[in-house]
């Protein structure tokens, strides 16, 4: 078994090189708000602190027991477990199940489950559902009870018929617990795009699920919140989707549990390992996740490790970039522009993307209905750019196709390769309604 990364987001280490570890022992506490336990997933010896990791020889012989966290109160316990969103943003689950949702005469109050899967290509939160919900559904009744809150509403992809039906089943005895069916459009799983769909309140981009008497948890921390109370279990472990080009094609692979700080090299190889020349590795989602190299580390919040086909050569062309507060950003884009050996020479940002505050990540206004683009394509074709990539989202990537191409502009967009790789229709014109969204009472 090869060494275990850990690494040190947010946190300060406390144990040294030479410590003999377990599952389960702490070896990192939070240094700030943001931060949060970790714990070693594996039995072995700590080979070295760095600044930004720490490093562990597992030894030969991984028994399942593992060190157990304290009883206490379920809040206590999932700040002990070291739970974080495990939809990609990381934030504390701790922090966010610390409200009183009915607080000041308050008369409902809501846990919205986020099991929409948001990313393309991605699986391990629909198949963990689709196997056995239990655990998921156990989660969001802690949170529930912790929060205060009187209703669960699960928000699902009406596609994933299978998981719906599970669903049905799992809570038709529930009386607080409600499906809410989503279109198969992108970003439905962004926190206040979850919001609006399942209470139909529009929150402004500086306003959090609070401000609608809701918080918003992915499924796979519900179950992970579960294992924290039931179990006592500290948060080692982590639901992931490998896919991409690879030996055996490009069906999605999921490994559920697997140990945090296992390489990104390590689960491709168990996909099947890499299928000839590909472009380039990306941790996490096709619109949210970054390029990285095979000895990365997973971490708690990892979606998905994706490979992808190589780039087209664009042999130079001038390049616009828009950027869109659905993406990974303005630098991801023009690392994508490079890869295709293009050359940056306007950018514009989003119509609705704004700056909540200053240095902040970029907030949408109202994420997945998007307003027309052709002042930034009117830029582009004044500015000389031959193509231009873009990040938006369903409707977004739709408004800018209305414009674009009558201005001579060639669109791609920053999921391209991926969604090539992987046979999903790219991100060009919205053939979804957008009125699929609906709730099913029992």
């Amino acid at each position: 078994m090869e060494n275990i990364q850990m690494l040190l987001v947010k946190c300060t280490p406390i144990v040294k090189a030479g410590d003999k570890v377990k599952k389960g022992t702490k070896i990192a506490e939070p240094a700030g708000f943001t931060g949060a336990n970790l714990h070693s997933s594996v039995y072995g010896t700590v080979e070295e602190v760095k600044e930004d990791r720490i490093i562990i020889k597992p030894d030969e012989e991984q028994p399942e027991e593992y060190e157990m966290i304290a009883e206490d109160t379920p809040l206590k316990m999932v700040e002990e477990a070291g739970v974080i969103g495990m939809g990609g943003a990381g934030f504390p689950t701790c922090h966010k199940l610390d409200i009183d949702l009915r607080a000041e005469g308050n008369a409902d109050g809501y846990v919205l489950v986020n099991a929409s899967e948001c990313e393309p290509g991605l699986r391990h939160n629909i198949q963990q559902i689709e196997e056995d919900p239990s655990k998921v559904l156990k989660g969001a009744e802690y949170a529930k009870e912790i929060t205060n809150a009187t209703q669960i509403i699960i928000a699902i992809k009406k596609k994933n018929q299978k998981a719906v039906k599970v669903l049905q089943e799992a809570i038709k005895d529930k009386d607080d617990v409600k499906l809410h069916l989503l279109a198969d459009i992108y970003p439905m799983g962004e926190e206040r795009a979850v919001v609006r769909e399942c209470l139909g309140i529009e929150l402004e981009p500086d306003k959090l699920p609070s401000a609608a008497h809701a918080i918003v948890i992915n499924s796979e921390t519900c179950s992970r919140v579960a294992e924290a109370i039931d179990e006592r279990k500290p948060s080692f472990l982590k639901n992931i989707t490998v896919r991409g080009q690879l030996v055996g094609g490009n069906e999605a692979h999921v490994f559920m549990d697997v140990p945090v700080g296992t390489s990104v090299g390590a689960l491709i190889e168990r996909a099947g390992g890499i299928d000839g020349e590909y472009g380039e590795i990306v941790l996490g989602g096709p619109f949210t996740g970054r390029a990285t190299e095979l000895d990365a580390p997973i971490t708690k919040n990892s979606g998905a490790i994706l490979v992808s086909i190589p780039f087209p050569d664009l042999h130079g062309a001038k390049m616009g970039v828009l950027v869109c507060a659905c993406c990974a950003g303005e630098e991801r884009e023009k690392e994508v522009a490079e890869k295709m050996n293009a050359k940056v020479i306007s950018v514009a940002r989003c119509k609705q993307a704004v700056e909540v505050r200053p240095g902040a990540p970029l907030k949408c206004e109202r994420p997945g209905n998007c307003p027309g683009q052709v002042k930034n394509n009117l830029q582009f074709k004044k500015d000389g750019c031959e193509y231009i990539i873009i990040g938006n989202c369903s409707d977004c990537s739709n408004t800018v196709m209305a414009s674009a191409p009558q201005m001579g502009l060639k669109v791609f967009h920053l999921t391209d390769h991926l969604m090539r790789t992987i046979g999903h229709p790219l991100y060009r014109h919205l053939k979804v309604s957008k009125e699929v969204s609906q709730e099913i009472d029992f």
